[in-house]
């Protein structure tokens, strides 16, 4: 049985899948025929940036959102150009 805890982290995350894929679909830099958008820029962009901390920096920050990107990527919502490391749909 899941914590409550944990079941609000699910819910995070939902929410964070839903923001971010709202964003890039009316971001025209993340279109298919786009050339995409930086991890960290749609990390600053959809609000979830802390601002610089001691010991986490704004760019340490980002790396959460890895894991959602590398998801939606296996789901072939998006893709990561190997040359430029920028997101966009697919």
């Amino acid at each position: 049985m899941k914590s409550k805890f944990e079941k609000t982290g699910e819910e995070i995350r939902r929410q964070t899948r839903e923001l971010i894929l709202a964003f890039m679909k009316q971001s025209e830099d993340c279109q298919p025929s786009a050339e995409g958008i930086r991890q960290a820029e749609l990390f600053r962009a959809c609000g979830l940036d802390w601002g610089e901390q001691p010991t986490a920096t704004s760019t340490q920050q980002n790396f959460w959102l890895v894991g959602l990107l590398r998801t939606l990527e296996g789901e072939g919502i998006v893709e990561r150009d190997t040359i430029t490391k920028k997101w966009k749909l697919k």
